[in-house]
């Protein structure tokens, strides 16, 4: 194709298709870091002890919204960034799938805190990571009076679904898979 004998008009729609999903890309970002933000001001909120916390470790994985559903068979998905020092360094999807003894729809959210430097990087490093293969990670069982502060881990890597709406038996991220994503 000459772009000498194409029309402006024609030019300049096959630049605008051509940086049209950057534009789509830059918003979706925007939209999922709002929603981001959001997740770990709730996470302060209904977690005692959470901005302390957060403060402390060296980087969190955040998925506001992790859908869970299924009646013998069933999946979960959401998608999430990863903050270091308070910014988003990538996005993420998380997906899983189960079959076993369940029934229901569930949304929450997922924060999970990586409390090593060793952790955070061979997350970070890694090309796709799957909970309880790539990295052990334990699920905080906190009562929601207790301020996570005075809760001792020995992993690196700790769980915690929070904002639970509606009603689905079964708490696990074990099996779950986490890619980089582009929102």
């Amino acid at each position: 194709m000459n772009i000498k004998k194409l029309n402006p008009m024609m030019l300049l729609i096959l630049i605008s298709l051509a940086f049209s999903p950057l534009v789509f890309a830059e918003a979706n970002a925007q939209k999922l870091n709002a929603e981001v933000d959001m997740a770990i001001k709730k996470f302060k909120k209904e977690v005692p002890g959470g901005e302390k916390f957060l403060s402390k470790v060296k980087g969190y994985l955040v998925f506001p919204s992790v859908y869970k559903g299924g009646f013998i068979i069933g999946g979960k998905y959401g998608k999430g960034a990863l903050r270091v020092n308070g910014s988003t360094k990538h996005f993420y999807s998380m997906t899983s799938a189960s079959i076993g003894y369940q029934a229901g729809v569930q949304e929450h959210s997922v924060l999970i805190a990586f409390v090593s430097e060793e952790s955070l990087n061979n997350f970070m490093n890694s090309n796709g990571w799957e909970a309880g293969v790539d990295g052990s990670v334990i699920i905080a069982d906190w009562g929601k009076m207790k301020d996570i502060t005075s809760i001792s881990y020995e992993k690196p890597i700790i769980g915690f679904m929070y904002g639970e709406q509606g009603l689905m038996a079964g708490v696990s991220i074990e099996g779950t898979k986490f890619k980089k994503i582009i929102p």
